[in-house]
This record gives C-alpha cells, sequence and structure tokens, in this order.
C-alpha cells in the first residue's frame, strides 16, 4: 500500500488489507468488497448509480472446461449494498458474440433480451443495459461511477478539452450516446484508438475506470476521482462568487424549518392530485447556496446531465415565486398563488411530452414536479414512498454540485431534451415500472398513532407500516421510544419511521410533533388517538388529580391531537382519517370506573361530533372500542390491574383468565387485534364510513351499541 493511496482530501480511501487478504483469490468476493467500498462514499457514486464488474476463469458446468465469465451489477441494484445475489454473471464470449446479430442503434432494445443467452449462472441477476459497456472492455475489474466531480467536467460546455489536459491524453472520451450495446463498442472503439488509458469519460454521463486487480481498479478510480475534484476546488477559488452570487438572504434555521413544515401539506396537496405522494425537506448548505442565487432562475430550468440525475428529479424542478418571508398563515391565499404555478408546470410537463414523444412511447406520466425549490427555505421533493423522495433529493444535490463545478470550470451544459426524454420514456425503463411490486394497501400514506412507543399503539404502528404507511412513532417516554425506534427501523428500514417525543396534555409538544411529521413525510392523513392512562378507584378514594390527569390526556389530548391534525389535512385537501381507541367502559358501567369510564364516553360523543363536523372535508372519524387488552401495556403496569382485580374480587394473577370468560368468543384480546381493527378504517374497504364503532372486546353484550 503505498502512502499516496491514504491521503485523498475529496475521496474516503476505505480498503482495508486484512480483509481484502481474506478473500484472496475469490475476485467476486473482491468484486463485492470494492463494490461496496465504493458505494459507502456518496462522492464516487450516489444511490442505485453506478455498476461495477469483474471477468475471472469458472468452470463451465455443461462441459468441465475453464470459461471467461463477468460478473458485474445486475439491474436495479446499488453497489453499496450489493451482494452476490445482485450481480448478474455472463459467458463474456456470447456477450461478445452478439456483435453477430446487432441489427444497430434503432435496434438497442432487442440486444437485453439476448443477454439471457449469454447467462453463466441460473441463479444470475436480471443484466442491465450497461453490461456490454462492461463485456468489451478487456480489463479484469471496471468500475463505472457516477461522481459530481467527473460529471461536472463531463457536463461542461469544453469538457472534452478539459479532460484531455487535466489528465494530459490518459483519459479517453466518448460523447454523450444512451446507454446501450452501441455505446460499449465505442468504448472498446476509444481503448484501441488510445491504448494505456487510464479510463474514459462519457460526456454528460459519468466516468468508467479500471484495473486488473480489484485494488488496482479502486485505487485508479479514487485518484481519477480526486483529481476531478481538485481541479474544481481550484476553480471554484478563482471565482468571485458562486452561482453568481447570493440575490436572496436565507432564513434562520429555525424559520427555515417553520416555513418548510407549513408549507409541506400545501404542497404535497398539489402533487398529489394523482396519487398520494410523501414528502422530504432539506435545507442542506449546497441547496441554499444555489436556490438564494443569481443564478438560480437561468439553471434550475435547463435540468440535469446524469441520466441517473434525471430519472429520479424529472426533467426541472419547479421554482416557487414565494418570498421567503411570505405569510403563510391565510392558506386560501397561498394555495391561490401556487395553483397557478403549478399549474404552468404540469403545461411545461405536458408539452415537453408531446413535443417529444415517438409512436410508441409510454402514455405520459404524472406532470407533477418531484422537485420544488423555495428560495430561502429549501427544497422539497415528493415521490410515491420515502425513500424514493429522499433520493431524489440527493440525486438532485449531486445535480447542483456538478452545476457548481461545470459553472467554475467552463459553462454547465444540461441533456437537449430529446435525449432526456428518450431515457425518461425509453421502453426498458417502462418496462422495469411495470415490474415493481403493486403498492401496498397504505401506500402513499402517513400516520401519527399517540402513545407508539408500546402496547397498542406499537401495535398499530407495526400493522400500518406492514401494509405501506409511514408511521410517526411517539411516546411521552423517550427511553421507551428509542428502543420502539430501533426495533421499527430493524423491521421496516430507515425510511418508514420517524420519531418524536409527545405529551398530547401539551399544545406545544402537539404542533412540534405535527410540524416533525410535515417536514419527515410532507403531512399527515391519518390520526390515532391512542395515548391514555387508566385509574381505577372508588369515588371515595379518586382525588381531584387522579380526574383531572384521565381527562387532560384522554379527553384533551384527542380534542389537541385532531385539532391540530385537521388542520394540516385541510391544507392537503385530500380528506383523511381520524381514529379514536376508546373503550368497552365508554358505554358499560361498571364499579371503581367513575373517572375512566366517563372520560371514555367523552371521548367517544367528541368522535360523534369530529364526524358530523368533518364529512365535509372528507375527513372519517371512527372510534373502535377495545376491552381488557393485557399484552405489553403501559395501563396494565400502572395499577389498573390491581384496581380492576380489587372491583372484581379476584387476584391479579386471575384477571386474564377473567376477562376471558366474560366475553361470547371467549377469547384473549391482544393488541394486534386492535390494530386490525383501526387498519380496516383506514383500508379503504370503509371510505364511506364514518362517525362508526367497532368493538374489540371478544363479545361483551352489555357494550353492544343499541
Amino acid at each position: 500500500m503505498s502512502a499516496a493511496t491514504q491521503n485523498f482530501k475529496h475521496v474516503s480511501y476505505l480498503w482495508d488489507d486484512q480483509k481484502a487478504a481474506a478473500l484472496e483469490g475469490d475476485e467476486v468476493g473482491l468484486l463485492i468488497y470494492r463494490s461496496n467500498l465504493l458505494g459507502a462514499d456518496l462522492r464516487l457514486t450516489n444511490y442505485g448509480g453506478g455498476n461495477t464488474s469483474c471477468k475471472a476463469m469458472a468452470k463451465d458446468p455443461l462441459t468441465g472446461q475453464a470459461v471467461e465469465v463477468m460478473w458485474v451489477k445486475g439491474s436495479g441494484g446499488d453497489i453499496g449494498t450489493l451482494q452476490r445475489s445482485g450481480l448478474a454473471a455472463l459467458y463474456i464470449d456470447r456477450l461478445r458474440s452478439l456483435q453477430n446479430v446487432y441489427r444497430g442503434v434503432e435496434h438497442e432494445d432487442e440486444m437485453v433480451e439476448l443477454f439471457n443467452h449469454c447467462i453463466y449462472d441460473l441463479q444470475s441477476k436480471a443484466p442491465s443495459i450497461d453490461t456490454p459497456l462492461h463485456g468489451f472492455l478487456p480489463f479484469k475489474h471496471i468500475d463505472h461511477l457516477h461522481p459530481d466531480a467527473a460529471i461536472a467536467i463531463a457536463a461542461a460546455k469544453d469538457g472534452k478539452r478539459i479532460t484531455e489536459e487535466l489528465f494530459g491524453g490518459t483519459i479517453g472520451w466518448v460523447d454523450w450516446q444512451r446507454p446501450g450495446f452501441d455505446l460499449g463498442l465505442k468504448l472498446k472503439a476509444c481503448l484501441d484508438a488510445n491504448p494505456g488509458i487510464r479510463g474514459i469519460m462519457l460526456g454528460s454521463h459519468g466516468l468508467f475506470t479500471w484495473g486488473n486487480t480489484a485494488y488496482e481498479s479502486y485505487v485508479n478510480t479514487l485518484e481519477v476521482v480526486e483529481r476531478c475534484a481538485q481541479y474544481i476546488e481550484d476553480n471554484v477559488g478563482k471565482k468571485s462568487a458562486v452561482f453568481g452570487g447570493a440575490k436572496i438572504e436565507v432564513l434562520p434555521k429555525e424559520d427555515r424549518l417553520s416555513k418548510g413544515a407549513a408549507l409541506a401539506p400545501v404542497l404535497r396537496g398539489f402533487c398529489s392530485d394523482e396519487v398520494k405522494m410523501i414528502g422530504h425537506f432539506t435545507d442542506d448548505d449546497r441547496v441554499l447556496q444555489f436556490i438564494n442565487s443569481n443564478d438560480l432562475q437561468r439553471l434550475a430550468p435547463m435540468g440535469t446531465s446524469c441520466p441517473d440525475h434525471f430519472l429520479r428529479t424529472k426533467i426541472s424542478p419547479l421554482v416557487l415565486e414565494l418570498s421567503p418571508d411570505e405569510s403563510l398563515e391565510d392558506i386560501a391565499a397561498i394555495k391561490q398563488k401556487l395553483a397557478p404555478q403549478f399549474e404552468a408546470y404540469r403545461a411545461m410537463y405536458r408539452k415537453y411530452y408531446e413535443g417529444c414523444k415517438h409512436a410508441d412511447s409510454p402514455p405520459m406520466r404524472d406532470a407533477n414536479p418531484v422537485v420544488i425549490l423555495y428560495p430561502g427555505v429549501g427544497m422539497f421533493t415528493f415521490a410515491k414512498d420515502k425513500q424514493t423522495a429522499r433520493v431524489a433529493a440527493e440525486f438532485y444535490i449531486n445535480a447542483i454540485n456538478v452545476m457548481r463545478g461545470a459553472e467554475a470550470i467552463s459553462e454547465y451544459t444540461s441533456l437537449p431534451r430529446q435525449e432526456a426524454f428518450n431515457i425518461e420514456y425509453w421502453l426498458l425503463e417502462e418496462a422495469k415500472l411495470q415490474r415493481m411490486p403493486k403498492p401496498k394497501t397504505l401506500s402513499g400514506r402517513i400516520a401519527l398513532v399517540t402513545g407508539s412507543a408500546g402496547g397498542i399503539g406499537k401495535a398499530i404502528a407495526k400493522k400500518f407500516a406492514a401494509e405501506g404507511a409511514c408511521v410517526v412513532l411517539n411516546d411521552i417516554n423517550e427511553e421507551r421510544l428509542a428502543a420502539a425506534v430501533s426495533e421499527f427501523q430493524k423491521l421496516y428500514g430507515k425510511d418508514v419511521a420517524a420519531s418524536t417525543v409527545l405529551n398530547v396534555t401539551d399544545n406545544n409538544t402537539i404542533e412540534a410533533a405535527i410540524n416533525a411529521t410535515a417536514l419527515a413525510f410532507g403531512g399527515v392523513d391519518i390520526i390515532v388517538n391512542n395515548a391514555g392512562i387508566s385509574i381505577s378507584k372508588s369515588i371515595i378514594d379518586h382525588s381531584i388529580e387522579d380526574w383531572d390527569r384521565l381527562y387532560d390526556i384522554l379527553v384533551k389530548g384527542q380534542f389537541l391531537v385532531s385539532k391540530a391534525a385537521v388542520a394540516v389535512m385541510r391544507k392537503q385537501g385530500m380528506g383523511g382519517d381520524i381514529i379514536n381507541v376508546v373503550s368497552k367502559n365508554a358505554v358499560v358501567a361498571g364499579p371503581n370506573n367513575a373517572g375512566y369510564g366517563s372520560a371514555k364516553a367523552a371521548q367517544a360523543h367528541l368522535s360523534r361530533l369530529l364526524a358530523a363536523e368533518l364529512g365535509g372535508d372528507h375527513i372519517r372519524v371512527n372510534t373502535v372500542n377495545p376491552d381488557a387488552v393485557i399484552a405489553d401495556s403501559n395501563i396494565w403496569a400502572g395499577g389498573w390491574a390491581e384496581g380492576r382485580a380489587k372491583a372484581y374480587g379476584i387476584s391479579v394473577e386471575e384477571l386474564p383468565a377473567y376477562y376471558a370468560k366474560r366475553t361470547l368468543l371467549n377469547e384473549v384480546i391482544l393488541p394486534e387485534d386492535v390494530a386490525n381493527a383501526c387498519y380496516i378504517f383506514v383500508s379503504g374497504l370503509l371510505q364511506k364510513s364514518t362517525g362508526n364503532v367497532l368493538n374489540v372486546d371478544g363479545g361483551v353484550a352489555m357494550a353492544f351499541y343499541r
């Protein structure tokens, strides 16, 4: 290992000799190791972007002879998380022999199916369109990445000249062309014309580098990207002002977040006129430098250059015509101001589609923007799920980096509109979209379940998350909340659940939780008022403090959370659901239960009142009445068990059997049973029902509604 390999400033050198030595002789293992290291540094490539490969000899399972095989990242994978199951494996001689049947650029798409005739490993991932780009180059290990620093040069007006001068002819250049079989042949032609080069720059696209070992390829890649990045930094330093300097002054952090939270639900409503979208907000410094600049209005409409950026961010962003100090209090006035801006964007997109479409192009997709820029405040992105929205934001930051670099060294150029369309509406891309799994029932929905760090609340949140919703976990107990967040991340990944501390009796924490929900996901569609306590005492033993606690948490809490949620739902204009987890005790009178039972009755009637009031907003309000939910319950652990056991003249240990025995079905009620009832109300099966009550009590005749 040379000292030079560890002194990078703009990229991370992560190679571990000991780990690599353990993989010696396993070229595929080294490919995966190298890929994961490259993918771990987002300065080298973005999520899902780029691909890597290796070529090695392997035993042909049919002939027993040694044959050359290429392993390459399969379609739709990510090199940062790549495993063997994500690789495509092909006979290299068969792949190259496809030249014999290749009919030219007009017939590119038919070659993808022919890749299947070259498959070596029957467990192979589907080969991507970039497969021939690796196949026609002779090197054992190849990296194709999308580093911002390299694309900035590739997207510069005179990028070819800069590349030649910067690398002294050791990096080749191939003009922009859509990936495919012909581009693979052009890479080979570039190498043949320039023997001894260490890589190739693809105009407006990215970088190819290589080596005869995994380590050689890795270091070569780092060195090339490092040189590009340093060149850009040197030139940025010579500029009097980046992006033409600041046009407007950025708002303070607290004000940016407040504005973002207030506006996100409004934007989400506009973006969801076809499909419910999930949002993401960032006020990253790189975003602020761009959106506050004099060059914003010139550069933003140009769109991106790299196909990976473009596919995830659309043809161009929507730049809001709102001043940073715009008052967002009058929602009707803000919507009136934004409506023509969204319609103008949709009209631009329709014109782009109609002007570029081919006879066999897929139908036009959603015309709403993916990226929305609010000068002085930040960037919003909207997509079908949180991961896609977050990744779109990351890719647009990549695009900003590219524009910044290209403008520093020359002049930024974007993909021509027709080329951009040919990527976005590529039939192969459409086929990939059609193969995607059908959305889950609650995809595109955002749920806040109060008291969701344990018991019934956590079960409801789990059910919603499993059915595709984004959920906001919350609790008054921070330690318990942290444990729930960790559990959800292991079960569902980092993009499904957000968290916030929430005390339902404190309006300040409620507003903070609603704002956190809007910033995390764009708004809210489902509120489940589940947080609660129970106190079982006789009227003589019942204190005023007990009474106030019950009514504050159960009734006032339901009122405050619902009020805050309704304001957001009205901003979105998409309706919504409020579910109140009440109790059998709202209906049934029993001993030692004056405070709890009457508070539950108040919750039930508040539910009916809100259902009557909010129907015009298409906000459904329904109630679930559970009884005797024992498992993982804070209520059970907080003295309720002792109080109820005393009321019934039995021991605490006898309560579960007692509760089950008194039901018509003789069933113990679990948190998951309540979660299923809540899901029924929001699943779409009962979307024309409001003001209803669903009992989940095993059958308690006294609790039947009459």
